[in-house]
């Protein structure tokens, strides 16, 4: 496999978890490139279910090297717990994991400033943040004023670290809310910073000797492009670039020796937190799809809003990401819906929009543009061949992937390794 871009192309949880894990049975890295442990990646093997945050999908391939890229804001003590919860259920990491010294640290007063922050803002404005201290992470990585894991390992960190717990317990105190313990978060932190330490290094030249060696990469997306800082639903966005782009910047990869670009998109469409959701549905079929799909989102447990296949993001994120192919996953929630919709185009104010809006009060207020297949009612989990799904199901894929341009690779009917039809990848 080449070196490889995978997407989140909706509001996140679009399954990238397990897409990695299929793919990474012959890849040589898998780098996380941005975001934080606001993002989790669901991946089942056999019985064993596993929810990652920090630490990339393809841990759990015995020979697959994973890194954890400079884009990232990292908290070492949720990477090191983690890390201990892999070990102790038997897959090592030793010799396997690395960690961007660039990597930026959170601490727990972002955490704190990020809730104080959210609680402060009026209903209707609120972001819907997991309240993980990441954008108050990349806040100071902006500012010039925060920690990279580098600094983990230096002998002054306990100093330059108590000078910033200083500084934010005044901003706390500021906006009403309890300042962090000092004593205790330094003790905690050095903990984990010895702990850490050893994984620690400097993955740019790691990575490029890599590529230059011909092995294979695969760049693993958090979030998804609707989510993205600069093109997705803004403000309700996260802190990062979640797109392709992000692959470059977060690693130290020149984008030029990135070759392809996948997709992940479900069969229908889901967001968790606030924000804009024109396909939302708010009826039976919503709670349908939801206790179907499983649709809790795998790092605050919280109900993910679900809707119609909207094709406008669709196509608005293969534009953004060049996507090669699409990896479309949950065909099998759809298994008994007898007629299912999806969204062609916005209205607006009397105009007609067949790409995502800037404006975010067009994005709340659009009425989505709707066309109807009829549905399948046939199980798929079972299907092992694209040409043995039911014709119903097979058009529908196939009306997807041409009202966004984006021929099919992978196609997932159930969260097992074994359910994955690989098609062109």
């Amino acid at each position: 496999m080449p070196a490889t871009v995978l997407v989140g192309s909706q509001w996140g949880d679009e399954g990238k978890g397990k897409i990695i894990d299929v793919l990474t049975e012959n890849v040589d890295f898998v780098v996380r490139y941005q975001g934080g442990n606001n993002a989790g990646h669901t991946v089942e093997i056999g019985d064993a279910h596993y929810v990652l945050h920090l630490v990339p999908s393809g841990i759990f391939r015995p020979n697959t090297m994973c890194v954890i890229g400079n884009g990232l804001v990292v908290d070492p003590l949720a990477l090191k717990e983690e890390i201990d919860n892999l070990v102790s259920s038997g897959h090592d990491v030793t010799g396997r994991l690395f960690i961007s010294d660039r990597a930026h640290a959170v601490f727990p007063y972002h955490k704190a400033l990020d809730a104080g922050l959210e609680d402060k803002l009026q209903t209707g404005k609120k972001i819907g943040t997991t309240k993980r201290g990441i954008g108050p992470t990349y806040c100071d990585k902006v500012n010039r004023t925060g920690l990279r894991m580098g600094d983990l390992t230096a002998p002054d960190f306990g100093d330059k670290l108590a000078v910033l717990i200083d500084a934010s317990n005044k901003k706390l105190e500021a906006l009403g809310a309890e300042p962090v313990d000092k004593a205790s978060v330094l003790a905690e932190y050095q903990m984990a910073a010895d702990a850490l330490k050893p994984l620690i290094t400097d993955t740019v030249p790691m990575l490029n000797k890599a590529l230059a060696d011909g092995k294979s990469i695969l760049f693993e997306g958090a979030q998804g492009t609707m989510l993205d800082i600069d093109f997705g639903s803004y403000p309700f966005v996260t802190s990062s670039n979640a797109t392709a782009g992000g692959a470059a910047t977060g690693s130290g990869v020149p984008p030029q020796r990135i070759d392809r670009a996948i997709g992940v998109i479900k069969a229908y469409t889901t967001r968790v937190g606030e924000g804009p959701f024109p396909t939302e549905l708010h009826d039976d079929m919503g709670e349908h799809l939801r206790a179907k799909g499983s649709e809790f989102g795998a790092t605050t447990g919280r109900p993910r809003r679900c809707g119609w296949f909207d094709a406008v993001v669709g196509r608005y994120s293969a534009m953004i990401n060049g996507f090669d192919y699409w990896a479309i996953t949950k065909l099998d929630v759809l298994d008994e819906v007898e007629t299912l919709k999806i969204c062609v185009a916005y209205k607006h104010g009397g105009k007609t929009y067949d790409t995502v809006p800037a404006r975010i009060e067009i994005m709340q207020e659009c009425e989505p543009v709707y066309e109807e297949m009829p549905g399948w009612l046939t199980p798929t989990t079972e299907v092992a061949k694209i040409e043995d799904l039911p014709e119903n199901a097979k058009a529908y894929v196939d009306r997807l992937c041409e009202l966004t341009g984006v021929p099919l690779g992978i196609l997932s009917v159930g969260p097992r390794r074994s359910s994955t039809l690989r098609i062109a990848l």
